[in-house]
């Protein structure tokens, strides 16, 4: 198997059978969370032992790096969906990655699933002191802002205990936006790096300031277009892009979630376009515009009906 869906065992507890002459069989005590992430973290170890599963143990950290990012999107559609059994599911899945990475690092006498766990609970504790120590926070803004000084402390510490080595690196990179992974899509680091500069005091007083820069940063676009200069092209798109990132950040809309739900709002448009093309005996890329644009108003059309008939059956 040289590829496949991670997904999570499910084990079926198996029932106790009552005992002769009794009249209800005993009652099975429900496990806890604590002791289904044991059962988890073992199963896991079994898969990658020498007589486990080839698959499991032909992986590693970077062929895992593709799951983990598809497992949060699920995670992500599940939500949306409404359906409480599959947001459970595809939780697990998600789980099942940080338990499969865990494993992987504890072969390497690195770090266990217990590190895991303890490092995220004790960064929990010490990023909340206004809940489990004497500070005092007003409002969520507040906290955030902590709770970035906190980060930065807890920087500063780990820089101190690598050494002198890192006193150079600290120097050279050290600031307000440092944490942020590159790693991250595009959308996502500039929301985070807007994030991160707004706690510091560096954003715009409404978000009129940053429409009047989208207008701006649309003007240098068309212009650059003009020039058919492709470096300053892209250059400008980004500059663009950027700016619509931030206003999302200010308007408070994930830029990452907004999108996917518009590219998937654009291929049902357009498979529905098809389908309506189809019904009429035509092949929709040999149609004329004119049509392809009458036929995606129809498709509009159909999916707001389709909507309101949605919410009026939910009234």
């Amino acid at each position: 198997m040289t590829s496949r869906k991670v997904r999570q065992r499910k084990t079926k507890s198996r029932s106790t059978s009552p005992a002769k002459g009794s009249r209800k069989a005993p009652l099975e005590r429900k496990l806890t969370a604590g002791e289904w992430f044991e059962r988890l973290v073992a199963l896991q170890a079994r898969l990658r032992a020498p007589d486990g599963c080839p698959w499991d143990r032909e992986q590693t950290h970077a062929t895992l790096r593709t799951y983990l990012v598809e497992e949060a999107y699920e995670v992500l559609d599940a939500m949306k969906s409404g359906d409480d059994a599959k947001f459970a599911e595809e939780m697990g899945d998600l789980l099942l990655q940080v338990v499969f990475h865990a494993q992987i690092a504890a072969e390497q006498g690195r770090f266990t699933a217990a590190d895991v766990i303890r490092e995220v609970h004790e960064k929990m504790v010490r990023r909340h002191p206004h809940v489990f120590g004497e500070k005092r926070a007003r409002d969520a803004a507040e906290v955030l802002r902590n709770w970035e000084q906190i980060k930065a402390q807890e920087r500063q510490k780990a820089q101190e205990r690598q050494g002198n080595g890192a006193e150079k690196k600290d120097e050279e990179a050290k600031s307000l936006l440092d944490g942020v992974p590159r790693g991250l899509p595009a959308t996502l680091e500039g929301l985070q790096l807007t994030r991160k500069a707004s706690r510091a005091g560096f954003d715009w007083d409404d978000a009129q300031g940053i429409f009047e820069k989208l207008r701006e940063e649309c003007a240098e676009l068309r212009h650059a277009s003009e020039t058919k200069d492709a470096a300053r092209v892209e250059e400008e798109m980004g500059d663009l892009l950027f700016a619509a990132v931030n206003l999302a950040r200010f308007l408070q809309v994930d830029p990452e979630i907004a999108l996917k739900n518009a590219n998937a709002k654009f291929a049902r448009r357009f498979r529905k376009m098809e389908r309506l093309s189809a019904g009429n005996g035509q092949a929709f890329a040999e149609i004329p515009r004119a049509d392809k644009e009458r036929l995606w108003e129809a498709a509009k059309r159909s999916e707001s009906a389709q909507a309101k008939n949605e919410a009026a059956r939910k009234r």
